[in-house]
């Protein structure tokens, strides 16, 4: 039997007006749906669970960079111990190594801010006019950036909402903060600060500490040269090729300084998000094995109520190989319909969460974002459909050996 003519035998068993039961027909209807209901399981799955990798790695990195260079006594502390000369090859344009889009000086220093009624403990983070705010600028809920940029130090502060809500402070308020100095016995340095803006990135490991000043306030209190910093911020265009980069940048920085990446400074937090990966693998797996079953018994139902049609097809002279790729075809017809409006609907589903946000985590601060994110791209959605469509297809093959058992004499007679 040639090819067209087998696509013809298959056309006309999917053009049917109806199957001979309405339970064979109810049977197949489930099984499509199985398979675009499966089809938004999994488009879900990977959108949310990628989404959810990139937004903490995002959150992550704006608070300290994808890359850290300090001095090695500063590596394991989150306070700058030792000063490092921002008078460097690689700064102020990083030029020495590809795929660094920008670099910055910081310098951070433990406080303690004091009102009438409470205390809290705080990371001052001094930046300066090489700051790259575009990562606050979603974090950013009340108020305005502070203007790090003129000739004098100024009194401006970012600080996050949690923070804010906790000493019961609030835009435009002042507040002092206590920061001690190496020498313990000796009297705290005391500023005041007054808050323009007020920030809320929903990771509260960092929105419980981080308050960011002026730099100029910490190279004071430290007592350090003209040009010194804490630090330097390294933020590179491919996070995933944030271990590759690390490597090269220690290569070109001078050897008194160190690197650190974000994954080796916070292990526990992508340690954490690198399980979504096996979980995505695992509902994807389920999901098509499920998949696979509806049209393993669509199938099935599809050669009970066909027999005594492969009874003539045999009596003709076709062989069991050409009857099976007719049911074959007709099967993956089937799941094509399926992953259609799969992915219809599961598109669909995934830009409307994208643009509008409508779902919510309940408990937002262990996830450190309140909406659900989604983040899925094209190539993911291809290799989705076609490996579908291939592995339901080849689980049918088994099934469909039973066309062989098939007597012809007995399949014509069958009603």
């Amino acid at each position: 039997m040639n090819l067209n003519y087998e696509f013809f035998i298959a056309k006309r068993i999917i053009k049917a007006k109806q199957y001979k039961s309405s339970v064979s027909a109810t049977i197949i209807k489930i099984a499509i749906a199985a398979i675009a209901i499966g089809i938004i399981m999994m488009m879900v799955a990977i959108a949310t669970g990628m989404g959810l990798q990139k937004t903490i790695q995002e959150k992550v990195a704006a608070f300290n960079g994808h890359i850290q260079i300090s001095n090695f006594d500063n590596n394991d502390s989150e306070v700058s111990l030792m000063p490092v000369d921002s008078n460097q090859e690689f700064y102020p344009n990083f030029t020495q190594v590809s795929g660094v889009n920008h670099i910055q000086a910081v310098a951070t220093k433990a406080g303690i801010i004091r009102t009438e009624k409470t205390f809290e403990g705080v990371l001052a983070k001094g930046v300066g006019k090489d700051y790259n705010w575009t990562a606050f600028e979603d974090f950013l809920k009340e108020g305005r950036f502070p203007n790090v940029s003129e000739k004098r130090e100024n009194r401006e502060v970012l600080i996050s909402a949690y923070l804010a809500r906790r000493l019961e402070l609030k835009l435009g308020d002042t507040f002092k903060t206590l920061f001690l100095k190496e020498n313990t016995s000796e009297i705290p340095n005391e500023r005041t600060f007054e808050i323009v803006g007020i920030y809320d990135s929903g990771f509260q490991k960092f929105d419980a500490n981080v308050l960011l000043v002026d730099i100029r306030h910490i190279q004071r209190m430290n007592k350090w040269k003209n040009g010194e910093v804490g630090n330097f911020e390294v933020f590179i265009d491919d996070f995933d090729a944030i271990q590759t980069k690390d490597d090269e940048i220690y290569n070109v920085i001078p050897p008194s300084l160190d690197t650190q990446s974000v994954i080796s400074k916070f292990p526990f937090i992508f340690e954490w998000i690198s399980l979504f990966d096996v979980n995505i693998f695992l509902i994807i797996g389920i999901i098509i094995i499920v998949g696979g079953i509806n049209m393993i018994t669509a199938l099935l139902v599809l050669i009970l109520d066909r027999t005594p049609m492969i009874g003539i097809l045999k009596s003709l002279g076709s062989s069991n190989w050409s009857i099976r790729k007719i049911f074959l075809y007709n099967a993956a017809y089937l799941i094509g319909i399926g992953l259609l409006w799969g992915n219809v609907l599961g598109i669909g589903f995934i830009w409307a969460q994208h643009t509008f946000g409508f779902l919510k985590f309940p408990n937002p601060e262990q996830y450190h974002t309140s909406i659900i994110p989604t983040d899925i791209e094209v190539w993911q959605i291809l290799a989705l459909n076609v490996g579908t469509l291939v592995l339901c297809v080849l689980m049918l093959l088994i099934p469909s050996y039973i066309i062989t058992k098939i007597s012809p004499v007995k399949a014509i007679k069958f009603q």
